[in-house]
């Protein structure tokens, strides 16, 4: 072992604590606003529609660019690469902190969101290449549980702030993490190895960019200007013809933005199925019970924000207990016991309405939370333990992605239900929460339930099947 690898060994759990924050912050920035919505969108005089692309900008960006950067940190070094991204975030969250109007906080939104992007295209790479075999997949499960709980934590830590203080030091407060972590990237990680003269696939990478963008942008925008919009059709034609030429692309190439043949492997395939669906989940929740806990139980953004700090202080609980688990009693029952509770507190909201104790949503709340902390990290270990070695970073960039993907899907997909049941019930088109009518936001927010705990009931019967068959090859 040469001399500096010796001291990226040494180094290898400050390296990896470092990495812990720039995840943190990146996916808890998906999700932070979510509670300050309310309050931003009255500080500035816009809409909630509008307000929202406060979130689905950052959330398209990341999906829309996650790969590029994981193909990136390949040729040119996941160190620069996350570097970069580091100093990108810092300069975003500046900016967004600084703002008074909603273009340039989204246009703001969208300079995080490419740091973000590139943090978390190279953390898996990073870990997998500063920590030794015996503990990568304890290093790799630690990474799984802060990206959960950076999405979890979002809503309660952003309720805090805005209670306390202005809004803006949701993203002030990222600035002198983001200043730390690029310090200690230029004194202690590993430095990138000389760039590979391996050709990038910018053809792969404008296609996948096009159909990110379009897709998630006519499915945000559509809320507003409605889905019969020409622009809006238009839009969900282009995404789906640049996908089609994307993997046309992908197919004739030796090497790819994305190598097609990892979803060849079923368990890959299906973990990345079902961390699609529980991801769904998360961000659906997310975004709607800050509208129910501030405007339907009248609770201030402070007490909203404590609220919602039961869902990751249970998480931070079950999740490293349920990894420690999974080492003992494999993964795939966990992953699959955890569906079914989530499942189960998912539908279990459903059934309120606005006069339900509040007691009964915590509870509730506490079931939903624990399914995700016993699927969270065995379904990652799962993810990355079905590939070789040489594809850990493919791994790691698609389960990335499927997360991010995941997150814009869920979140347009509840509030273009929500609106949509909560229009049917009134009589007439609304896109925003109606004063003095909470009977009508509560049947919205009823089939938002009802469809992402359906969802998780698809993906529990999935991993049960999975599950047996796994069993039976064992017996036979």
């Amino acid at each position: 072992m040469s001399e500096i690898e010796s001291k990226v060994y040494k180094n290898r759990w400050i390296i990896l604590v470092n990495v812990l924050l720039a995840t943190f912050m990146s996916t808890l920035d998906g999700s932070i606003v979510n509670v300050a919505l309310p309050v931003m969108s009255r500080k500035m005089n816009v809409s909630m529609g509008k307000i929202e692309w406060v979130v689905t900008s950052f959330l398209i960006v990341v999906a829309a660019t996650i790969l590029i950067f994981g193909r990136l940190g390949d040729i040119i070094g996941k160190t620069k690469v996350f570097r970069f991204g580091v100093v990108i975030f810092t300069m975003g969250s500046l900016l967004c902190g600084c703002t008074n109007s909603l273009q340039i906080l989204v246009v703001a939104r969208a300079i995080q969101a490419v740091g973000a992007a590139a943090t978390m295209a190279t953390n898996q790479g990073i870990i997998t290449q500063v920590f030794p075999a015996r503990e990568r997949g304890r290093a790799l499960g630690i990474i799984g549980t802060f990206v959960a709980l950076g999405a979890m934590a979002g809503p309660p830590i952003g309720g805090i702030i805005v209670s306390t203080a202005s809004w803006r030091y949701i993203f002030l407060l990222n600035v002198p993490i983001g200043i730390i972590v690029f310090l200690m990237t230029m004194k202690i990680f590993p430095k990138s190895n000389k760039a590979k003269s391996e050709k990038f696939d910018g053809m792969g990478a404008v296609l996948f960019a096009i159909t990110m963008v379009a897709l998630f942008g006519a499915m945000g925008q559509g809320q507003n200007t409605g889905y019969n919009n020409p622009i809006i059709i238009a839009a969900f034609i282009i995404a789906v013809i640049a996908f089609i030429f994307f993997l046309i692309v992908e197919k004739k190439l030796e090497l790819p933005l994305l190598q097609l043949n990892i979803f060849k492997n079923s368990l890959f395939s299906i973990s990345i199925v079902c961390a699609f669906i529980a991801s769904i989940a998360i961000s659906a929740s997310n975004i709607i019970l800050p509208f129910y806990f501030q405007d339907t139980q009248k609770l201030s953004p402070a007490v909203t924000g404590v609220l919602m700090m039961v869902s990751p202080i249970v998480l931070s609980i079950v999740a490293p207990f349920s990894g420690y688990l999974s080492d003992k009693i494999g993964s795939e029952i966990l992953t699959l016991v955890g569906l079914i509770f989530n499942s189960v507190g998912l539908l279990l909201i459903a059934t309120l309405n606005q006069s339900s104790p509040l007691i009964y949503l915590m509870v509730f709340i506490v079931i939903m939370t624990l399914g995700n902390g016993m699927f969270q990290s065995p379904n990652n270990s799962l993810i990355m333990s079905t590939v070789s070695k040489d594809k850990l970073g493919i791994a790691g960039s698609v389960n990335a992605l499927v997360r991010n993907v995941a997150m814009v899907t869920g979140t347009s997909l509840a509030t273009i239900l929500l609106y949509n049941r909560m229009s049917y019930k009134i009589g007439y088109r609304v896109i925003d929460y109606i004063k003095g009518r909470d009977d009508i936001f509560m049947y919205g927010m009823r089939y938002v339930y009802l469809f992402v705990g359906s969802l998780c009931i698809i993906g529990a019967v999935i991993t049960g099947i999975r599950y047996y068959n796994s069993r039976k090859k064992h017996c036979i």
